[in-house]
């Protein structure tokens, strides 16, 4: 999962969404919590790596993976989880009663109120000004992200320019997928909260995917 999901998935409480937005930014065991952070941030931490490991194991997501073209396969965990932000946004009345414009100002704000790590702190800016959490909604958008990924963060990794394409190319059945996963994962996750005291709605923790233990 992206950006987008990772938020909403943390649910309502500010340090966990905190946690939510750090976990691909923070590697290693989850020992103790990052430096100004506190114990819930620490368990949102563990909430993005578990939705991860859901994410890799369900039917929908692999379904997913397997529907990119060959040459671009090993970078199919990335290219789905972009395109699955761009469905969230896309149908995002179906899972937020909060306008996305006001959800995406809401997590800009909390990032910038905290010290973090130091590539999250470099992209924030640019995060904020394309605000990117509300332009995934357009598709080109997604375009335009999968190539300056490949450029900066890959390092003109040819594999990954152009990826966007197979998403405009295939895009029902993409988001097929992802309305069989996501409802899943919400679930998952309201479970996971739950096990941990954060106020999760009881009796939402049924579940049949291998993952959901």
């Amino acid at each position: 999962m992206n950006f987008l999901a990772h938020a909403l998935l943390a649910g309502p409480d500010n340090d966990y969404r905190l946690g939510g937005l750090l976990g691909d930014f923070v590697k290693g065991p989850l020992v103790s919590p990052p430096t100004g952070c506190n114990e819930t941030v620490l368990s949102g931490i563990r909430l993005h790596r578990r939705i991860d490991s859901f994410a890799d194991t369900h039917p929908a997501f692999l379904r997913s993976r397997r529907r990119v073209s060959v040459e671009r396969r090993r970078y199919s965990g990335i290219m789905i989880d972009m395109f699955y932000d761009h469905f969230l946004a896309k149908h995002w009345h179906r899972y937020s009663p909060t306008p996305l414009e006001v959800f995406s100002a809401d997590v800009y704000a909390l990032l910038a109120r905290h010290c973090l790590p130091e590539r999250l702190a470099a992209i924030l800016p640019a995060m904020r000004r394309e605000n990117w959490l509300t332009a995934y909604r357009d598709p080109l958008a997604v375009v335009r992200a999968l190539d300056q990924m490949a450029r900066f963060r890959l390092r003109g990794e040819d594999g990954l320019t152009g990826a966007g394409g197979e998403l405009l190319a295939n895009a029902p059945a993409f988001e097929q997928d992802f309305l069989a996963f996501f409802p899943e994962a919400v679930v998952f996750a309201e479970c996971f909260r739950s096990r941990q005291g954060a106020g999760a709605r009881q009796g939402s923790c049924r579940l049949s995917h291998a993952a959901s233990g």
